[in-house]
C-alpha cells in the first residue's frame, strides 16, 4: 500500500515455461524426437498490487500501472525485459521484479532437471529453494511444477487457439512463490490450492489467477515471533502461518523428523559433525523435493550456531561446477550425477539421501573426525525415545471427515514431535560447548584455545582441532562474549547440577571435586594416582579427562498454548477501496481481539499491538502504527521491530510530526529511536582473540591484563600483589620468560590435582564438593609415611604402601603452625609441627626442603577460614586458596632463595591478621548470618545500590519454572545479578539494564520486578525468564522510588495499584493489569526521593520537606526542614514512616542526628536521636518494633567504615552496634522481617545477612 514499507508472505510469484513461440515449435514436430528445451520467465507477479493512485487513473478502470509489473517477460540476451503491449514501449528494466531476484538462474532452479516435453501427462510435484545474496540474507522459494497441453497453451496472434490436429503433446509449467521467510509447508498448501483452480481453467485465465492468487499472498501480514499464529482461508484449504518461536529463532514450517527417517544415528551425528566442521558438503536424491528440507533440518539441528558458507541445495544441470569451490559449502543435485560429482574433487562428504549413507570422494571412509563420544552417546539415547510415525500415533483414534480437522490434528503431532527435536539437537549441542565460557576472558574478549583443547577426551581432539578454526565457532564465541541470552544459554543453565553452581560461584581453579572424581570411576586398589611419582616437570602432555555427559532430566517440554488469528476473507485484491477495506475489517477484529485480551496476558496483547501496527503501517495510517508499537514496551518489547520503525519515524510527513510532538509517548519514541540511531554508527569491539604468551615484557597494566587474559586471576588486587611477588627484588617488570615458567608451572600443578585417583575409602570420607588442591612429596611423618594432601577444608595424609587416610586437621581446628627442626644423623631436618585444638598429639612432617612453603601456605588457608567463619563469608576460604596456588607457583617459577620470601607477599590473610589481628565485636558476631560477594565474577567490586528478596514458590508444580527465593541485587552501571537464597548460588550473572544507576525494586506477585532507573525508565524482569520484556517510558526524571497499593484483600495484581515518583517532583499511579497511568500529579518540591503509602494517604519525602497527600495529589501535611538544619545547608536524607506508632523517622545529609515527628501534628518539634561515631545515615528500614539505619562512620584506623546501628522505637536507645562493611552502607532491605539485607558501597561490594531479634 505505501513504497518502501514491508511486504506481507509474498516477495514475489514467478511462472515459468515455454514461451508462446517455442510452442509452436513443438506443435509441429509430428513425431520427431522430443527434446529437452530451457525453460523461460514468462510471467512476474509482485506488491504492491495496488495503490492510492489507482482509483482516479483513466482508462486503466480499478488496476493501477503497478499492476502491470505483472506483466509477461521475454527474455531477450541476457537480461528479460518486459512488454507493455505497445512496441513503443519497450523498456530494458523491469523496475517491478524485486533487485535482488535473479530472473536468468531461476528458471533452471524451477526446473532443475530441465525442461522436458512428453507425450504423457504428469502428476504435479513440488520441491523448494534457498536463495543467499552476498549479505548472507536468504529467501526461499516454492515451486509447483504442473503439466498442460501444449495445444491448449498455444496461441496465434488473433488471439484464438490452434484447430490443427496434432499428437497431443504435454510441457510443464512451474509456479515459483518467493518469501522471505522459509514458510515451506504453508506455501505448498497455497499453491495446493491454486492448482486446483489451475486444474479446471482455461489457460487464457491462467495469468488472472496467478496474479489474483499473488495480489492476495501479499495481504498476509507475518506474524510476530511469539505464541499467535495467523489464519486464513484459500478454497478448499484452511491455512496456519506459524510465528517464529523467538526473535533470535527462524520461522520452523517444515517436518524436522525428516532426515531421522532417512539417517540412522551415526550418519546423523557424522552429517552434523561435517556442518560443525565446515567441510564441502553434497546432498543426492532422486527426489528434487528432499534436497532443501533435509539441508534446512540440519541448518536448523545447529541452532543457535548458524552455517556462514553458500547454502544451494539444489543444483541444476547447469550449475553441477559449483562443486570445484575451494571454501566450504553445502549444495545438492540428483542422485543421477554422484558418480560425475565424485570424481571432479577431493574430500567432499557425499551425502545420499535414499540410501541413508555418508561417504567421501576418492576415499574409503570419510574424513571427518566423530563427535564428541560423550554427546553422541546422550543423542543416541535421546533418538530411541522418539515416536517418528503419525499412523503409529493415530491407529487408536477413529476417521474424522473434516479436511482441515485431519491436517489441524496432524499439523499438531508435527509441533510437538519438532518441539521434541529441537530440544535433543539442542543438547547435543550444548553438551559439545557446555564449558567453553570456561575458557573466555570476558573483559578482554580472548578464549583460551590451547587450554580447552588439553581438557578434551583424547578420542574427541580431533573434532575439537578442526572445530576451532571455523567460523561457526568463532560468531559463537562473539555471542558468549555478547553475553547473549539465547536457547542455548537457557538450556545450558537449566542443565547445570548444584555443584557446578558452586564452582562457578566461588571457585575458578578447575580442580575435579570428589563427587566428579567418584563419577570417572578413578579409585584404584594399588595406588593413589596415576603417576605419583612423576615430577612436576614432566606434566606437559598430560591430559584431565572430562567427566562422561549422561542426561539428567526429560527433556519433553510441553508445547507453548498457541492463539490462532483468523484473517477475513480476502476481498478482490486490484480494487484499492476494496483493500482499504479489508485492511479495516483487520483492525476492527484485531480491536475486538485486545479487548477481549485479559490485561495479564501481555504476551498475546503484545502481538496483537505488533500485527495491528503492521497493517496501520501498510494503511499508511503512520501516527497509529507508532501507537501500536509503543505499546510493546509495555507488552513485550522483545519483539520490538526497531528497523521497521526507524523506516516508519522517518516516512513520517510535517503535519504528522507535528501531531507526534504534541503525544508525548510518540515524542519519546521518535526521540529514543533518533538516539540509537547515533549509538549504531559507534563501532561496538566484537572480535575474538586467541590467548598468546607475551613476547615482550610488561609493566603492571599489561601484566594484569595478560593474567585475565589467561584466566589464573581475575582480582585486579590479587594480581597486582602477584606482580610484586614476581618482581621481587629486581625491575618492576616482568620478562616473557619468567611469565612463560610462571604460567607453565600454574598449569602443570592444576593437571597434577586433575589426576589424583584417590582411593575409595578416602573418597568416601571427604565432603562432595571437597577438591585436592595440593600434594606434597612423600614425607616422613608423626602419622606415618605419605603424601600431605590439602583441600579447602582439610589436611590429610595419604599414606604409602596400603593407600590409607590419616586426617592431620581441619584448618578450623588449627592452634599453631610452627617450623622447628629434627635431627637427623649429624644433621638438622627442618620439619613442620601442627598443633590441632582438639587433639592432644601433634602432627609433625619432615618437608625438607618444601617446609618453609607448606608452613606459608597452611598459615594462609588457617587465616582465610578464620576470616570466613568470622565474617559469614565462604569468599575468604577461596580467595586464600587463590593464594596459595600463586604461592606454589611463585615457588615453582622462581626456584631461588628469596622464592618463599616473594610468596608471602601473597599471603594476604596471614599478613593482615598478625599486622592487626581483626576482633569482631560479639553484637556483630551474634547478629551477622552470611556474606556473599555479587561482585565474584567481575575483575573489581561494585557498589551494592539496590536489594530485593523474592520469596519463592517452593511448590511450585511446572518444574520448567525455579520457584526457589531469589536475591536481586542491582549493582553500579545499571547491572543487576540474581543468587539464589538457598544455597547463595549464583542464579543470573548479569542482567543489563542501561548504563545508569538503578534506584529502586519491588517485586509483584512473585511474577514481575520492577527496577527504577537514572535514566527515567522503569524496567520490568519476569522473574521466570529472568528477561525484561517490558519498559514503563512515562517518567522523564530520574525514577527513585514505588510503593504498592491493595485496593482489597485479594492477593491478586488486579486489585493493586503502584505509585512511582522520580526526582523531578512527578507521581504517577499505574494499573498494574494493563500498565496504563491512571493518573499522574505533579509535587512542588526539590528532589522527590521517597514514597510511601499508608490507609488512603501517600507520605513523600523530598530533600526539602516531607508531604503527606491524598491520592489525588492535594496536600494535607507538610513537614519541613528544622531551622537550626537549614543554617548549615543540609536537606531531608532517608524517610521511614511507624504509623502504628504515628511516627515519621528522618535523616539529614552530613549529619548523624535523627528526628522523630509526630505524623498527626507536623508543627510540633521532633525528638531528636544522635547517633554515636556516625558522620552520616545513607539508609533506614524499619522492621518490627526497631529501626536499623545504616551509616558511614567516615576515615579512622579501624578498616570498618559502615556500621548499622539498631534503635527501639520505644526508647529510641541504641540496642545494637553492628560493624557491618568496610565501605559505607548503601542499602537496606528487610527479609519478611526475620532476617536484615545490607549492600556496601564498591570498596567492599559486599551484602550481609543479618538476623532480627
Amino acid at each position: 500500500m505505501a513504497d518502501g514499507l514491508p511486504s506481507g508472505l509474498l516477495e514475489a510469484c514467478v511462472v515459468v515455461g515455454l514461451s508462446n513461440d517455442k510452442l509452436k515449435e513443438l506443435s509441429q514436430m509430428n513425431g520427431s524426437p522430443l527434446p529437452q528445451l530451457d525453460p523461460e520467465v514468462i510471467q512476474v507477479c509482485a506488491p504492491p498490487f495496488v495503490s492510492k493512485d489507482s482509483v482516479s487513473e483513466p482508462g486503466v478502470g480499478n488496476f493501477s500501472r503497478s499492476q502491470l509489473r505483472c506483466s509477461f517477460i521475454k527474455k531477450k540476451t541476457d537480461r528479460p525485459v518486459i512488454s507493455t503491449g505497445n512496441p513503443k514501449d519497450e523498456i530494458t528494466e523491469d523496475v517491478s521484479v524485486p533487485k535482488d531476484l535473479d530472473l536468468v538462474a531461476l528458471p533452471h532452479l524451477c526446473f532443475p532437471g530441465g525442461l522436458q516435453v512428453t507425450r504423457e501427462q504428469k502428476v504435479e510435484q513440488f520441491h523448494f529453494l534457498v536463495f543467499t545474496d552476498v549479505f548472507g540474507n536468504q529467501t526461499h522459494g516454492v515451486v509447483l511444477q504442473y503439466y498442460r497441453s501444449i495445444q491448449e497453451g498455444m496461441m496465434y496472434p488473433n488471439r484464438h487457439r490452434s484447430t490443427c490436429k496434432s499428437p497431443q503433446l504435454y510441457t510443464a509449467y512451474a509456479i515459483c512463490v518467493i518469501s522471505k521467510h522459509p514458510f515451506y509447508n504453508t506455501l505448498k498448501d497455497c499453491l495446493s490450492s491454486l492448482f486446483r483452480q489451475l486444474k479446471i481453467c482455461q489457460m487464457t485465465d491462467m495469468e488472472e489467477k496467478v496474479k489474483e492468487f499473488s495480489a492476495k499472498l501479499a495481504l498476509i501480514p507475518v506474524p510476530p515471533p511469539g505464541q499467535l499464529h495467523v489464519m486464513f482461508t484459500l478454497r478448499p484449504l484452511t491455512i496456519v502461518l506459524p510465528s517464529k518461536e523467538d526473535k533470535n529463532h527462524p520461522v520452523i514450517d517444515l517436518d524436522l523428523h525428516l532426515p531421522f527417517l532417512c539417517f540412522k544415528s551415526r550418519e546423523l551425528l557424522q552429517i552434523i559433525a561435517s556442518i560443525l566442521t565446515e567441510q564441502r558438503m553434497v546432498l543426492f536424491s532422486s527426489d528434487w523435493s528432499k534436497l532443501t528440507l533435509i539441508a534446512e533440518c540440519f541448518m536448523l539441528y545447529i541452532r543457535p550456531l548458524l552455517w556462514q558458507h553458500p547454502l544451494v541445495p539444489i543444483l541444476s544441470q547447469q550449475m553441477l561446477d559449483f562443486v570445484m569451490a575451494p571454501t566450504a559449502f553445502l549444495m545438492g543435485c540428483h542422485i543421477s550425477h554422484y558418480e560425475e560429482v565424485a570424481m571432479e574433487a577431493d574430500d567432499l562428504i557425499l551425502i545420499d539421501i535414499d540410501e541413508g549413507t555418508v561417504s567421501c570422494s576418492r576415499c574409503h571412509y570419510v574424513k571427518v573426525p566423530d563427535t564428541p563420544q560423550a554427546a553422541a552417546q546422550s543423542f543416541m539415547s535421546r533418538r530411541k525415545g522418539l515416536q517418528l510415525h503419525y499412523d503409529l500415533e493415530v491407529v487408536h483414534q477413529s476417521i474424522c471427515g473434516d479436511l482441515n480437522e485431519v491436517r489441524m490434528q496432524r499439523r499438531r503431532w508435527q509441533h510437538r514431535l519438532n518441539l521434541e527435536i529441537q530440544n535433543i539437537t539442542l543438547e547435543l549441542i550444548v553438551n559439545i560447548f557446555r564449558d567453553v565460557s570456561d575458557y573466555l576472558s570476558y573483559e578482554h574478549r580472548v578464549f583460551n584455545t590451547d587450554e580447552f583443547l588439553k581438557t578434551r577426551e583424547p578420542e574427541d581432539q580431533p573434532f575439537y582441532k578442526k572445530l576451532l578454526d571455523t567460523h561457526i565457532f568463532h560468531s559463537f564465541l562473539k555471542e558468549r562474549l555478547n553475553g547473549k541470552m539465547d536457547t542455548f544459554t537457557r538450556m545450558e543453565r537449566s542443565i547445570r547440577t548444584d555443584n557446578q553452581k558452586w564452582r562457578g560461584s566461588l571457585d575458578y581453579s578447575r580442580r575435579p571435586t570428589i563427587k566428579e572424581m567418584a563419577l570417572k570411576g578413578g579409585s584404584t586398589k594399588n595406588g593413589l594416582t596415576k603417576r605419583l611419582s612423576t615430577s612436576l616437570a614432566n606434566l606437559n602432555a598430560e591430559k584431565h579427562l572430562s567427566p562422561k555427559i549422561v542426561p539428567e532430566m526429560p527433556l519433553n517440554t510441553p508445547p507453548r498454548p498457541v492463539k490462532i488469528f483468523q484473517l477475513p476473507d480476502f476481498p478482490p485484491p486490484f480494487n484499492y477501496p476494496d483493500v482499504c477495506h479489508y485492511f479495516g475489517d483487520l483492525i476492527l477484529q484485531l480491536n475486538k481481539a485486545i479487548s477481549a485480551t485479559p490485561p495479564d496476558d501481555s504476551s498475546l496483547l503484545a502481538r496483537y499491538f505488533y500485527l495491528r501496527g503492521l497493517i496501520n503501517m501498510l494503511n499508511s495510517k503512520r501516527l497509529d502504527a507508532l501507537s501500536d508499537f509503543q505499546n510493546l514496551y509495555k507488552t513485550d518489547i522483545e519483539i520490538f521491530p526497531g528497523e521497521l520503525v526507524k523506516i516508519l519515524v522517518d516516512s513520517l510527513q510535517i503535519e504528522e510530526r507535528v501531531q507526534a510532538q504534541k503525544r508525548s509517548e510518540l515524542k519519546w519514541l521518535i526521540c529514543h529511536v533518533k538516539v540509537n540511531e547515533k549509538s549504531e554508527h559507534m563501532e561496538a569491539d566484537y572480535h575474538v582473540k586467541k590467548f598468546k604468551l607475551p613476547k615482550a615484557p610488561m609493566q603492571l597494566e599489561e601484566f594484569v591484563k595478560c593474567t585475565q587474559e589467561s584466566g589464573i586471576v581475575r582480582d585486579v588486587a590479587t594480581t597486582q600483589r602477584l606482580f610484586e611477588a614476581l618482581t621481587i627484588g629486581g625491575q618492576k617488570q616482568i620478562d616473557p620468560e619468567m611469565f612463560r615458567e610462571f604460567y607453565t608451572f600454574w598449569k602443570d600443578t592444576e593437571a597434577v590435582a586433575k589426576e589424583v585417583l584417590l582411593p575409595a575409602t578416602v573418597l568416601e570420607i571427604l565432603d562432595n564438593n571437597e577438591c585436592v588442591y595440593k600434594l606434597s612429596s612423600s614425607v616422613k611423618t608423626s602419622f606415618g609415611v605419605g603424601k600431605i594432601a590439602m583441600t579447602q577444608k582439610r589436611l590429610f595424609l595419604l599414606t604409602t604402601g596400603r593407600p590409607g587416610y590419616v586426617e592431620i586437621t581441619r584448618f578450623r581446628d588449627i592452634e599453631e603452625v610452627k617450623i622447628s627442626t629434627a635431627p637427623f644423623l649429624l644433621l638438622r631436618i627442618p620439619s613442620l609441627k601442627i598443633k590441632n585444638s582438639l587433639k592432644k598429639e601433634i602432627f609433625e612432617a619432615n618437608l625438607k626442603s618444601e617446609c618453609e612453603l607448606w608452613n606459608l601456605m597452611i598459615k594462609e588457608m588457617w587465616a582465610g577460614r578464620m576470616m570466613a567463619e568470622n565474617h559469614k563469608d565462604p569468599h575468604y576460604v577461596q580467595q586464600a586458596l587463590t593464594n596459595v596456588l600463586l604461592m606454589d607457583a611463585v615457588v615453582g617459577c622462581l626456584q631461588t632463595q628469596k622464592a618463599v620470601y616473594a610468596a608471602s607477599k601473597l599471603a594476604y590473610y596471614e599478613n593482615l591478621r598478625q599486622e592487626a589481628p581483626m576482633i569482631i565485636p560479639r553484637p556483630t558476631a551474634e547478629t551477622l548470618k552470611h556474606k556473599i560477594n555479587p561482585s565474584q565474577n567481575m575483575t573489581n567490586p561494585q557498589s551494592v545500590d539496590v536489594l530485593l528478596y523474592t520469596p519463592g514458590q517452593l511448590t511450585f508444580c511446572d518444574r520448567s519454572v525455579d520457584g526457589k527465593p531469589k536475591l536481586w541485587c542491582a549493582l553500579s552501571c545499571g547491572t543487576v545479578v540474581v543468587f539464589d537464597a538457598v544455597s547463595w548460588s549464583l542464579k543470573q550473572s548479569c542482567i543489563n539494564l542501561g548504563d545508569s544507576r538503578l534506584n529502586c525494586m519491588m517485586v509483584l506477585d512473585q511474577e514481575q520486578v520492577w527496577i527504577g532507573s537514572q535514566d527515567s525508565v522503569i524496567y520490568i524482569i519476569n522473574t521466570h525468564s529472568m528477561l525484561c520484556h517490558k519498559q514503563l517510558t512515562e517518567h522523564h526524571g530520574e525514577v527513585t522510588d514505588f510503593a504498592l497499593e491493595k485496593l482489597s484483600s485479594e492477593n491478586s495484581l488486579s486489585q493493586a495499584q503502584v505509585y512511582s515518583c522520580s526526582a523531578d517532583g512527578t507521581v504517577i499511579v499505574w494499573n498494574v493489569p494493563s500498565l496504563k497511568v491512571k493518573r499522574q500529579f505533579h509535587l512542588s518540591c526539590d528532589r522527590l526521593q521517597s514514597i510511601q503509602v499508608f490507609n488512603d494517604s501517600l507520605w513523600c519525602g523530598a530533600t526539602d520537606c516531607v508531604m503527606e497527600l491524598r491520592q489525588n495529589g492535594a496536600l494535607l501535611r507538610r513537614i519541613s526542614l528544622p531551622d537550626d538544619i537549614k543554617t548549615t545547608g543540609s536537606a531531608f536524607g532517608k524517610v521511614t514512616q511507624f504509623m502504628e506508632r504515628r511516627q515519621i523517622w528522618t535523616s539529614f545529609t552530613d549529619s548523624s542526628e535523627l528526628c522523630i515527628w509526630d505524623s498527626t501534628n507536623p508543627v510540633k518539634p521532633p525528638k531528636r536521636v544522635t547517633l554515636p561515631n556516625c558522620s552520616e545515615v545513607t539508609c533506614m528500614i524499619r522492621v518490627k518494633k526497631q529501626v536499623w539505619i545504616g551509616c558511614s562512620v567516615g576515615s579512622g584506623l579501624s578498616k570498618v567504615v559502615g556500621k548499622i546501628f539498631v534503635l527501639d522505637t520505644e526508647s529510641l536507645e541504641v540496642e545494637k552496634e553492628l560493624e557491618a562493611h568496610e565501605d559505607i552502607v548503601q542499602t537496606l532491605f528487610s527479609v519478611e522481617d526475620r532476617y536484615i539485607l545490607s549492600g556496601s558501597a564498591k570498596l567492599d561490594g559486599k551484602i550481609a545477612i543479618w538476623r532480627v531479634d
